[in-house]
Parts: C-alpha cells; structure tokens; sequence
C-alpha cells in the first residue's frame, strides 16, 4: 500500500509508509493481485477527493465502492483498518521519538515552579507525604481490539523502535526488519473479531499485562524521580507509596449480573497470583546480583539471622547470607503463592517454606536486606533492584491493585427493603418518604442487632448482594486494608441511599457501631439533577451523628464520584461540564465548612462526549480547592491500551498525572471565578441544555432516526466487553448506556454527544448581551483555564466530524419527512457551533485542521478511514433493506470490521 510523502519525510512518515509497504507486500502475497489492485485504487480515489473535494470524485469512489463484491469487501475492509492499525504504532513511535529528544522532565519541572512559586522543599514533600493519586482501570467495553492482534501489534511496536534506534546509530537493521515482516503477516492471518463476549475473568486477565508493560516499572521510577528531585533530608530514605493503581474490574456489579461474589475471589486470585509471581522473580534476580561474601564483608545480625533461617545448604554459599536470605525469602514467596492460587506454577520450582501472612512481612525482610547493604556502606546496591522491589510491594503489596465495589442505589435499597421484610414483616421500607427512611436507618446504625436471619431465603439478588459484602470482608481479612477501598453508589439521589450502603456493610462486620468502617462510603453524583442534588445531600449527611462518626474514623477524608458520561448523555457537553464545575466548588465551601478533606473521583470516559480531552488540561481547570492533593480518576478500555502497553508512554503519563495534581494542589492556575463567568456560564448552559434535551428526549421521531442511522444495534455483536449494552430492552435513549451512545455517533462521524449544544449557548448568550461579535467569550477563553478547556474540546471533536460523510449514514433512515427534519438540525447546530468556536478562537476548526501537524496526521489518516465508512454505509443498507430476513455472513463480518476499522481510525470509541 503505497503513500503519497514529501520528498524528504519525517521519521514518522516514513516509518508509516515503510509499514504500510509491508503491509501492501502482505496483501498480495496473501490474498492475490485483485485484492491488491483493488484496495490501491480505492485509496488513490480517496486521496483524490480530499486533494480536491470534486463531486465526479466522491461519486467514483461512492461507486467504486458500491460495486465491490462480497469477497473483495471484506479484504478491503481488512486492509483499511489494518494500516490504520499500523498508523497508529508509527504515531505512536514518533511520540516516544518526541519524549526522548525533548528531555523534558515534567514532575521535575514542576517542582522547580513550586520552589519558584515560594514553595519550600519541605512543603512540597509534605504534599507527596498525604498525596493520593490513582487511576483506576475500569472494563468498560471501549477496547474493539482482540488480544491476539494487541499482541502483535506490542510486537510490532517495540520492533518498530528498535529499528529506529539501530538506523539513528547506522546499525544493520535486516533481522529487525524480518521480525516486523513476519508479525505484520502474523497480524493479516489473525481474525480482528472475537466469536464470543469476554467474561469478567477475561478482562481481569487482560488488565495483569498492563502492570508487566507499565506500573511494575514506571511506579518505581516515579519515586526514583522525586528522590532526585527532593533532597533526602526532606524525606528520609523514600517517599510513602502516594501513586496507587486501582480497578473496577471484579468489582463493578452496576449493570453486571455477571459479577458475583465468586468473581471477586477469584479477581483476587489472579491479582495478588501475578503480583507474588512477579516478587518471585524480581528475588531471584537480586539472589543472582547480591553475591556478597562476608570474607569480604560484615553484614549485620538481623542479616545473618535472616540468612539462618533459610532453607539453603549449600556449601557453596555459606559465606554469601544474601543468596542464602534470598532463598529463604523466595521459598517462603513460592507457599504463599500455593495459598493464593494452587496449582499456579512457580517461576523456578523450590521446596516451599513458611507462607508469609501479610505483604507487610515479607518488605519486612526486604527491609532487613536494605538496612544490612547500608550497614557496610553498600548504598549503590541497596538503591538498585531492592529498592525497586521495595517501592513495588510497598505500592502493589500482594493485592496489586485496590478494587472497588461499585452498585446501583436501586439494588442497595431493594436489598435493605427485603432484610427489614425478613425481620419485621409488614415494615413496608419500599412505601416510605424519604423522611422514614432516613429515621429506620439510622435507627439500625445505632443498633447492635443483625438484619440477617439465619436459615431465611432471601431472593436471588438479596443473596448475592449479601454474598458479594461477604466476600469483601474475606479479601480484605486476606490482603489487607487497600484490598477493597471502596463501595461506591451508583445513581445516588439521596441520603437514604447512602445510609442503605452503610447499613449493608454494617452486616457483613465492614462497619461497626463505633463508625470504623473497612470500606470508604462513595456516593457517585451522575445525572444533571443530582450534581445540582450532591452538595445538599452531603451537607445532610454530615449534620447526622451516625453518618458523620463514620467520616471521622475514616480521617475525616470523604470521596465523592462525579459521573462525567451520564451527565453528558443526560444534559449535553456544555451543561454536563458546567454542573460538575459548580459541583466541585460547592462542595470544596461545605468541606471547608465542615472542617474535612475532599477526595475527589473524576468518572471520566476515553472520549470527549464522555469526560475525556487532554488530562493535564482538565486537573488544571479544577475550581481551586478541588483537588488539594488526592484525585483518584477512571481508565477505560482502549485509553488503557494506549497509555499503558508501552512502559515509557505508560510513564510519561503517569508522570504528567502527578505533576497535574501537584501544581493543581500547590499553584492553582483557576482561580475563583469572578460572578460576571459564572452568570455568562449559567446563561449558556441554559441555552445549551434546552438545545440538547430538545434534540435528544423531546424531539418526535428521534430514536427512530439514531436506531436506523447509526451501528448502535450492530455494536452488541462486538463481544468487546462483559456488561450489556443497554440497561433493559427498550429502544428509549435514557435506558442505553453512556458508552454506546456515544460509540454510535463517533462511528458515523457526526460527534454529536461532544458538541451539540454549543453553537446555540454562543448564539444565545450573544442575543442576550451587548457583544453581538462575542469579544467577552474570546476574552473569557483566553483568561479562565476551565472555558478554555471546553472551547478546547468541543474544537477538536468538531475537527473529527464529517457532516458530508455523516449525510451518507441519515440517509439509512427510511423515513425521508424524520431524517430531513433530525438530520437538518444536527447540521445547523454543527454549523452554528463552527461559527461559534470561529468567534472564540480566532481561526474556523477547518483552517486549524489544514495545516501544520494537523493536516500532516489527517493526510495519511483520512484516505484509509474514509473508504472504512463508505464501506460501511454500503453493508448496512443491505441489512437495513433484508430487514428481518437473513443476511450473509461476510456482509454480518464486513459490518463488524468496520466498526473496527473507524474506530482505530478515531482512536477512540465510546
């Protein structure tokens, strides 16, 4: 496959025509000259028509692609999506490219402008001594990709630079090249869709590789990188373990029948099995290393106590306490293994030893290992392996990651309505105000008596929530207290539901009278209603002696979630963005109102229409106050392949996420927003909410036009994720998730959930004004860091779209009067929008995307996703036509590729 490039092409230019060349290579060696011949010229008619826009062109190509038989569809379909594939590992090398030349240290950085800011190094080691940041990987089904192919592509990656690196340097690249060549060609043989849905152990299996690509090594370097930046004397020896990686998966029952209590076992099996498989292998390195004799040498008694304690014999190493401390150690590693998960093979066979009871014990030993090197002044070697190893159990302990349970509010109260039945027949807790459920359960935190009979049936639900409560004592009994951290209410709306959680811990021995609870209590505020509702809600529950004794024993730290996707599907972008804003600084006044600390958890998707963008950016628009040191935020699906396959990436993430909460806590750029920002806000996201709520929920016709105009009904046959797609089935858009709602707008290029809105609160808050040019508003992005961060977001997702290919995809609804009607005011508020962002900024999003970097990524990016969506507009007017009769099954696969196909064309899905 060839590309049109400059004479003299960039490093990643021409690592994607060289990809792209094999990958052509491939094609016809593998499936024949036509097919080959075939995808060329549909690439060169696409080329044709971005060059110059022509309506002969679009027809040849519209034509071209009408024409295509079955066979010759599904190669071409392959084709496309594989190089844009294969695009983005050459994109992704140039970064890595980027990173290394630019030899800008962010978290460094940082630290100086804080000292620059009048910040002492003890102040800022006193944020990194109370400091929690952590992501948390979710299983959200936004990764389309199999295994298989990410397998390959990882491959194909670390290949990709290392042949950079050797041509930099002049070396022969021919063996690196062979390897490329045949993992392309292992890509072309391996099928890209999975024939069956993952289970939850599927994606908790898939979530291990991350920490093996990524936080085994960067979590560490982190460390390493403030204990060079810092001087020891305002630490000590190390910092505590601030950086900590967390997961939904196993946990989040919200939406998910599929996780039971078995599953968090189980959950807990395979997590804490690769973390002690991992210290298994990191003591036998460091045995290897440490072949320190004391005929050179004294060590100290703790050492030497240690070293007698091992199982070893060997003549060979009695004058090495080291080795023999080390044996010991990883005997006794390898038995806890067995006791975690028996019948998991041991890196290298050994008798087993005394299992450790907790990770705690064996950082001990590790612990005995640093203090015995320093004794005899061996420093270096002490700041090496073990004190990596050190840092990584202090961090991932023997649960690795912290997992948190996560219910909707409805199941808490159904629950706690069935234990009061049980016990007190005729209790009626379902038919009582809010006010009567408040004063029951607060009546049973108060109370030392159980809900639980014994030897009672409860339902099927009841039985599983109690069982899954059950299962999380055991864990955390097991694995310690950063087991299981958290149990977060979905849909919270009230006080009742949160004390109903609270009254379900307290059952399963997580919560006791005197308020100690083993779990933080989260209620997550996710619709437009509730984030108006949340700060209410809270002030509520503080003033309650019950409530409030629980907070305190949790430091007097409270964590709230706020919902980024549903208040997004819910009230649009602009109102969604706006209400958590004002969330966060209504909360940040009642914390300090009440004299507690703020945790908050950011329940951001990958996408834009879901609460993603740039994460510096967004930590920084923060209202001040509202990050002060601790931020926990969502990582889902394909966002966690492309920030955490590659460990350098993986690290300059991480990195930037801490450097974000650092300056966001210590230098807030944000400010208070003066009442004269607040009230042009307020005036536009009233506009922009009647815009989008009139659209979307009280427009006649427009479910028919999203069902029948977008793949939302094909995305279900993806097997990309364990939770259905919908909450129950039913047509009706308040029912569908946030991620395929947004999924299906993206694959027809309209961007609708990222956008719409927007043009209409610009127009309306110039009719409103004596700024009919919208000068304010420019002023106003150029000064206030959160407008700019939205102004800034809504621009790129209007740089994505495509209303002339999304014209393609209206055109699938039959009903000609509801299509030109929907359709025509999603194409006025885009234009409206356009001219809006044109105001704001300066310069139209189509001037910005044609040139510079822009219009270089778009020119190899555009004439390969292009055809995937002429393509796919084709194959979906054959199943829309045979309606509920039989389609073949490559026109069902050629669909399936497609969706594949644009959304690594996008980079993103939902």
């Amino acid at each position: 496959m060839a590309i049109q490039t400059p004479v003299q092409p960039g490093e990643d230019e021409e690592n994607i025509r060289y990809l792209g060349r094999i990958l052509g290579n491939v094609l016809r060696a593998q499936e024949g000259g036509l097919a080959f011949d075939t995808v060329e010229e549909i690439r060169r008619a696409s080329v044709e028509l971005h060059r110059t826009g022509e309506e002969a062109a679009y027809r040849r190509l519209h034509e071209m692609i009408a024409a295509l038989p079955e066979d010759l569809t599904v190669q071409a379909l392959r084709a496309f999506t594989y190089f844009l594939h294969l695009l983005n590992i050459a994109q992704d090398e140039q970064i890595l490219i980027d990173q290394r030349s630019s030899a800008n240290d962010t978290l460094q950085a940082t630290i100086d402008a804080a000292r620059l800011n009048g910040h002492s190094d003890r102040q800022i080691a006193a944020f990194f001594r109370s400091a929690l940041v952590s992501p948390i990987l979710t299983a959200h089904p936004t990764e389309i990709r199999r295994q298989s192919t990410m397998r390959s592509e990882f491959a194909i990656s670390q290949l990709l630079d290392e042949r950079s690196r050797a041509r930099r340097v002049g070396l022969d690249c021919a063996g690196i090249e062979k390897g490329i060549e045949r993992e392309v060609e292992t890509l072309w043989q391996t099928h890209l869709l999975r024939r069956t849905k993952l289970s939850v152990i599927d994606e908790i299996r898939n979530s291990l590789g991350y920490y093996d690509h990524t936080f085994f090594h960067a979590v560490p370097r982190l460390q390493d990188t403030l204990r060079t930046a810092l001087p020891e004397t305002t630490f000590g020896q190390d910092f505590p373990a601030f950086l900590r990686i967390g997961s939904w998966i196993g946990g989040d029952r919200d939406g998910n029948p599929f996780v039971t209590d078995q599953i968090l076992r189980d959950c807990f099996r395979l997590q804490a099995g690769h973390a002690v498989r991992h210290y298994l292998t990191e003591v036998h390195l460091l045995g290897r290393e440490l072949s320190i004799s004391t005929r050179v040498v004294r060590v100290n008694a703790e050492l030497e106590e240690l070293a007698a304690a091992s199982p070893d014999t060997s003549e060979h190493r009695q004058d090495e306490p080291y080795r023999r401390a080390l044996i010991g150690i990883y005997s006794r590693l390898a038995a806890t293994l067995a006791g975690i998960d028996p019948g998991a093979p041991v890196p290298r066979p050994t008798p087993l030893g005394i299992p450790y009871d907790m990770a705690e014990d064996f950082l001990a030993d590790l612990d005995v290992i640093d203090r015995s090197l320093r004794s005899h002044q061996a420093h270096a070697i002490a700041d090496g392996r073990v004190l990596d190893l050190r840092r990584k159990v202090r961090s991932f302990g023997f649960h690795l990651a912290s997992v948190d349970l996560r219910q909707n509010s409805s199941v808490h109260g159904a629950t706690v309505a069935e234990l009061f039945e049980a016990i007190a027949p005729g209790t009626g807790y379902k038919a009582m105000d809010e006010a009567a459920r408040i004063e029951i359960l607060r009546r049973e935190l108060n109370s030392p008596r159980s809900l639980i009979r014994p030897f009672w049936e409860y339902s099927e639900q009841t039985a599983a929530e109690l069982a899954v409560f059950r299962a999380a004592k055991e864990v955390i009994d097991r694995f310690g207290p950063r087991a299981v951290v958290t149990s977060i209410i979905s849909n919270a709306q009230s006080v009742s539901d949160v004390l109903e959680l609270c009254v379900l811990l307290k059952q399963a021995g997580l919560l006791s009278l005197d308020g100690r609870c083993s779990i933080a209590i989260v209620p997550l505020f996710e619709t437009i209603a509730d984030l108006r509702d949340g700060p209410g809600i809270m002030r509520a529950l503080f003033e309650m002696a019950e409530y409030r004794r629980i907070v305190a024993a949790q430091d007097d730290v409270q964590e709230i979630m706020l919902g980024y996707s549903d208040s997004n599907k819910d009230g649009g972008l602009v109102t969604s963005g706006w209400e958590l804003y004002k969330a966060e600084r209504a909360l940040v006044v009642l914390f300090g109102e009440q004299k507690l600390r703020l945790r908050l958890f950011h329940g951001r998707g990958g996408s834009i229409g879901r609460g993603g963008g740039p994460l510096r950016e967004a930590i920084i628009a923060q209202p001040p106050g509202a990050v002060d040191g601790q931020i926990r935020l969502t990582e889902q699906g394909e966002v966690i392949s492309s920030r955490y396959s590659h460990a350098e990436i993986g690290y300059a993430h991480l990195e930037t996420l801490v450097s974000a909460t650092l300056e966001a806590t210590l230098m807030p750029q944000a400010g208070e927003a003066p009442d004269e920002y607040s009230a042009i806000m307020d005036l536009m996201s009233d506009h922009a909410f009647r815009a989008y709520r009139g659209l979307v929920f009280e427009t006649d016709g427009f479910e028919e036009f999203f069902w029948s105009s977008t793949v939302i009904s094909e995305i279900a046959s993806l097997n990309i994720g364990s939770r259905p797609a919908s909450r129950s089935k039913t047509r009706e858009i308040s029912s569908l998730r946030a991620i395929p709602w947004v999924f299906s707008w993206a694959q027809c290029r309209i961007m609708l959930p990222a956008w719409y809105g927007f043009g209409s609160a610009v127009a309306g808050w110039c009719a409103a004004s004596d700024d009919p040019e919208g000068a304010g508003l420019a002023a106003l992005y150029r000064k206030w860091p959160f407008f700019h961060a939205m102004v800034s977001k809504i621009d790129l997702m209007i740089g994505k779209s495509d209303m002339a290919m999304a014209a393609q995809y209206a055109d699938l609804c039959e009903n000609r009067e509801i299509r030109d009607r929907i359709f025509g005011r999603i194409v006025a508020e885009w234009e409206a929008t356009v001219r809006a962002l044109e105001m704001i900024t300066g310069t139209s999003p189509v001037e910005r995307n044609q040139s510079g970097e822009a219009k270089a990524k778009l020119r190899h990016r555009t004439p390969y996703l292009d055809p995937l969506n002429h393509m796919q507009v084709e194959l979906l007017k054959k199943t829309r036509l045979a309606g509920s009769g039989e389609i073949s099954e490559k026109t069902r696969r050629g669909i399936l590729l497609s969706i594949n196909g644009v959304a690594s064309g996008l980079r993103n899905t939902g």
